[in-house]
């Protein structure tokens, strides 16, 4: 039923920026229908309504072993599907998204024996919207509630209308995953009006028969929040399919996604950004995130930062720029989660007091003092980290500093302190490497 909401925003959102008076039947007949079924290709699945094409092979259909239905019958569906929607309740036959009426049907959970009364134009207005929905890795799709979100997708449709036209392999059906590259594209700020499709490539082309990829939620908000200040963070998670899934609404902290981007660029300058972007938050999977039940800074975790935050396993020297940019997301990330930038000056002061105390005069690795070290940076947990790092003190030159690092370390609360020894041991192999 979210569709049919988001479906009114939208509409409101484009009659006001074209100066049109469509109401939902209107567009749905003018607008909608001929750009989204009324051709060989449909851009989206319809479900169980009469407008659902036949079952077919996507194979079978663009190498040509298939024939495509006729006009007459599509004109036959669209009747059907019209008459159906001006004469019945919506439900899951007519609308997108909607429950079954039929409470033993597997589509029946958001049944309520509450009287209540969408309006024939509910039906309308849910097609706009399940049209609408940000297709991710996982498998859900995002319904945004922001005006600017919504006609930005929108601007998106009749490119992909185009491309099923002029890409005889490509297969349809896809609006949700196109939604998302396009997002992705629209948003960067060498998008060129005058050339929309220029360095545009979202297919996935391993086979065949060609399809749009799918794209993580971190790439496509991170467009999406590189060009607008300020966006509705409430979200509405779902997946329409044989069955219906919803995660629900999900608030998406927006100042917290943005913080280790912002750090990420202050630390390491704005040219590595964007090789960056495939990194961030890859560590669980977006269902999982929304479990949390917020996405913000922790849903951003890269994948493969635990080894270091669980086993105490200090990093090995970055031999490569993809290497440096990882471990440069991940110190990142660990700063981002502190929430205290005055951390990161903190970390590195600490890795500069361990390496001299690893060393002596003639800058040579002392193994006993190298083995108290090591035990010192191994460290997960706070006590851990007070015990190994008593044993280091009587090493270092610049007690005062360090002493006064120690005592800020046993200040934060129990769950910073994995993140900061995490962030001292990128900054150790920073320098370990330097000395080296």
């Amino acid at each position: 039923m979210i569709t049919a909401t988001v479906g009114r925003l939208f509409l409101e959102a484009y009659n006001e920026k074209y100066g049109t008076r469509y109401d939902p039947r209107s567009f749905f007949i003018e607008k909608f229908y001929p750009l989204f079924f009324d051709h060989h290709k449909y851009m989206m699945t319809a479900g169980n309504a009469p407008l659902e094409n036949p079952k077919i092979s996507w194979d079978a259909m663009l190498t040509g072993k298939q024939e495509w239905e006729t006009p007459d019958k599509r004109k036959d569906r669209y009747c059907k599907t019209i008459e159906k929607m001006d004469s019945s309740e919506a439900d899951s036959s007519i609308a997108r998204g909607f429950p079954s009426l039929d409470d033993m049907a597997t589509t029946s959970g958001q049944l309520s024996d509450m009287n209540i009364s969408l309006g024939q134009e509910a039906s309308y207005l849910s097609w706009f919207g399940d049209a609408l929905g940000v297709g991710v890795l996982g498998g859900f799709s995002i319904l945004f509630f922001d005006k600017n979100i919504l006609l930005d997708i929108y601007e998106g449709w009749q490119y992909y209308r185009a491309a099923l036209e002029h890409t005889t392999l490509l297969k349809g059906n896809q609006i949700n995953t196109w939604n998302g590259q396009w997002l992705k594209h629209y948003e960067d700020p060498d998008f060129s009006p005058e050339s929309p499709m220029s360095d545009f490539m979202p297919y996935d082309n391993s086979k065949e028969i060609l399809s749009v990829s799918l794209l993580s939620w971190t790439r496509i908000l991170i467009a999406i929040l590189n060009k607008y200040e300020k966006i509705q963070s409430m979200a509405y998670i779902y997946s329409i399919g044989q069955t219906n899934t919803t995660i629900g609404f999900i608030p998406f902290d927006i100042s917290g996604i943005r913080r280790p981007l912002e750090l990420y660029k202050k630390l390491f300058g704005a040219g590595q950004v964007r090789m960056s972007e495939t990194l961030w938050g890859t560590a669980i999977g977006f269902s999982k995130s929304c479990k949390k039940g917020v996405i913000g800074v922790e849903a951003m975790k890269p994948k493969g930062i635990e080894e270091y935050m669980r086993k105490g396993t200090v990093p090995k020297s970055a031999n490569s720029e993809e290497q440096k940019i990882n471990y440069n997301v991940y110190q990142t990330w660990l700063l981002a989660m502190l929430n205290n930038e005055g951390l990161w000056d903190k970390s590195q002061k600490m890795a500069d007091l361990l390496m001299a105390a690893s060393t002596d005069n003639n800058k040579k690795i002392s193994t006993k003092s190298s083995n108290l070290v090591d035990n010192a940076l191994k460290a997960i947990n706070k006590k851990q980290f007070i015990n190994a790092i008593t044993d280091v003190i009587p090493m270092v030159s610049d007690v005062d500093s360090l002493v006064g690092i120690v005592k800020d370390v046993n200040d934060m609360p129990s769950d910073n302190v994995p993140y900061f020894l995490t962030l001292v041991r990128f900054q150790y192999a920073i320098i370990n490497k330097s000395v080296k």
